[in-house]
């Protein structure tokens, strides 16, 4: 399950600090990687997104990013156009910002920006992905689901995502909106996926096979290899999901965690 990639994810739970006047931890570990470099900004996810440059312009400006540029496509004919790939030449770093999940896979999946994205993954560089954003990283990615309450069998629809990592599916705003239960039922699926649920203003920073933590809020890992019972394939879709010795970790700010392990790593100083 390890990532022989040489890049770095920050996944983001969504609602990271972005004011001027608040810490931006994240947002300073987003330009820290960066160092110096571009800084795409893909708003691909919004179908409005009016006012989400101006925002981050504003909440980077100070954080020593090289040059920050947006990217928008309005609908798939545009993910080959040449101006919009130009603006990802000379990139260190893509940041996707929060909206809906499937359009981002539905406009750029499988063309030549999302080549171009994968490509600068591979050679080291950057990608982070707040809200929508996060969820899209996942070779299998969360796209609906009841929140704040178990687990129905059926209650639950999933789509290809990116496949910047592999073996892992995310989901955010993870304790704000109460996603526990469909996370996992996520993992219920196929115990071999490890579920990631990221918290608001909270980053699960992936790079070397490991999983560090920074924000305010936890990072849960739901692990399923050692399940010795579940019901999702005996019960009607309207039924509680039931799932026995379910693995889960909950980490914070300063944790780390070896996915290919599975299991948490002491902490660096």
């Amino acid at each position: 399950m390890s990532d022989n990639r040489n890049g770095t994810l920050i996944i983001i739970g969504g609602h990271e600090e972005r004011e001027p006047s608040s810490e931006r931890a994240i947002l300073k570990e987003v330009a820290s990687r960066v160092g110096g470099g571009k800084l795409v900004l893909a708003t691909v996810a919004s179908h409005h997104p009016e006012g989400y440059f101006e925002e981050y312009q504003k909440a980077f400006r100070d954080l020593d990013v090289g040059e920050l540029v947006e990217l928008y496509v309005e609908d798939r004919g545009e993910a080959g156009d040449h101006d919009k790939l130009r603006v990802l030449d000379d990139a260190a770093g893509v940041f996707f910002s929060g909206g809906d999940q499937l359009r981002i896979t539905s406009q750029i999946g499988d063309s030549a920006i999302e080549d171009k994205v994968r490509r600068l993954y591979e050679r080291g560089g950057v990608i982070a992905g707040t809200s929508a954003g996060a969820s899209v990283m996942s070779e299998t990615m969360l796209v609906k689901g009841t929140s704040q309450e178990s687990h129905r069998i059926g209650d639950l629809h999933m789509a290809p995502g990116l496949g910047l990592i592999r073996d892992v599916i995310i989901d955010q705003h993870f304790a704000e909106r109460g996603r526990f239960g469909r996370l996992i039922g996520a993992v219920a699926h196929n115990p071999r996926v490890l579920g990631i649920g990221v918290d608001e203003n909270t980053a699960a920073i992936v790079e070397d096979g490991s999983l560090a933590v920074l924000g305010s809020g936890a990072v849960y890992i739901v692990d399923g290899s050692r399940v010795t019972y579940s019901n999702l394939t005996e019960a009607r879709s309207d039924v509680t999901l039931s799932m026995h010795n379910m693995t889960v970790h909950v980490l914070a700010e300063g944790d780390r965690f070896d996915i290919a392990r599975r299991e948490p790593m002491p902490s660096r100083e």
